[in-house]
């Protein structure tokens, strides 16, 4: 048995050692197992969007109805907070590290400010119920996706004013920043993914999804140029960035919000508020299967991926008891209980 073992080692433990040793190579994918390692009670009044993780400044943005809570990510504790505001959904930050942008849904507007003591330093006027927003760095721009008036304001990130607004084919929900001066976004109503050129800002291609039903979250892969997209009806689907051809359609949660992309460890990541369950798929092989399907809570459909540490923050409540249907409201929300907001902490 020593012997077997002895032999064994190398070609089962090597490449995790390997990982361990070499910062720079991926960890070991499928073999990463994750687990909930501590809760963060928030409190407060209120439902949330969008989180938003700055590993290296140890920042978790949380954006939670009228105001964004900036926590500290080693104390898990509220150190401050962007106020004033009247429906937050995104935020999106500035590799300067002094600037970030909030989408202000309620004011219809973009808030800049400043990330170290978290005062406001612009209000810009956007198009109607900004969302989803993401940082082009190429052109230095901030891409702000309009619900309501189905456009994209493009934010000049130096002067603070809008150079252009985007009509768009149908309803926005969430973008990712390609390469080379790219940006994408999913057409909610249209099942469908938008590729832009932010230097023209010219629709370039519009890629129909598979099996695919109010894409959501959608996350990018700048190594293997890969785009993950979420979806209702369970399903996630994997896409060439380029080409727009859907390679995989691996199996997710139900009620999913959120994608994210851990380029490290190669595994890309669905949260599904509707069956509480965190999907992790293994885009280390090109099959692109399911490696872990972790319980979490539900309602916990948002998250923010810390890419320094591997951690992945994820927002939920305690909710009350569903009203009754209603032909204005078929699908009604429960109620959140106050105080009962909370952050998970997920750790390979």
């Amino acid at each position: 048995m020593r012997c077997f073992v002895s032999r064994l080692f190398p070609a089962l433990f090597l490449p995790c050692l390997l990982a361990v040793l070499l910062p720079a190579a991926p960890f070991c994918g499928a073999q990463t197992h994750y687990h909930i390692v501590e809760r963060w009670t928030i409190g407060g009044q209120g439902g949330w969007d969008y989180l938003r993780a700055d590993g290296p400044a140890h920042r978790l943005y949380v954006t939670h109805n009228s105001r964004v809570e900036a926590i500290d990510t080693r104390t898990g504790k509220v150190v401050g907070a962007v106020t004033g505001l009247k429906g937050t959904h995104g935020v999106a930050l500035d590799p300067d590290g002094r600037t970030g942008y909030i989408t202000d849904g309620g004011g219809d507007a973009i808030v800049v400010f400043d990330r170290r003591n978290l005062s406001p330093l612009a209000v810009v006027p956007a198009g109607g119920n900004p969302d989803g927003v993401a940082y082009e760095p190429a052109t230095r721009t901030v891409w702000v996706f309009n619900g309501r008036s189905r456009d994209a304001s493009v934010l000049d990130a130096p002067s603070r004013t809008i150079i252009d607004t985007v009509p768009l084919p149908g309803k926005p929900e969430f973008p990712a920043a390609g390469r080379d001066g790219q940006m994408f976004v999913n057409i909610q109503d249209k099942n469908e993914i938008l590729r832009i050129d932010a230097r023209t800002h010219a629709i370039q291609a519009t890629w129909p999804l598979q099996g695919c039903e109010s894409p959501t979250g959608l996350a990018y892969d700048p190594v293997g140029q890969r785009l993950f997209t979420v979806c209702y009806g369970g399903k996630m689907n994997v896409l060439d960035a380029q080409t727009g051809r859907v390679i995989a359609t691996p199996s997710i949660g139900a009620g999913p919000d959120a994608a994210r992309y851990d380029v490290r460890r190669r595994l890309a990541f669905s949260s599904n508020g509707g069956s509480g369950t965190l999907t992790v798929i293994d885009a280390g092989k090109p099959s692109y299967p399911v490696a872990q399907s972790l319980a979490t809570e539900q309602g916990a459909r948002t998250m923010a991926l810390d890419e320094t540490t591997g951690r992945i923050y994820l927002a939920t409540a305690k909710f009350g008891a569903r009203p009754a249907a209603t032909p204005a409201m078929p699908q009604p929300r429960p109620p959140i209980v106050p105080g009962s907001f909370e952050i998970l902490v997920v750790a390979p």
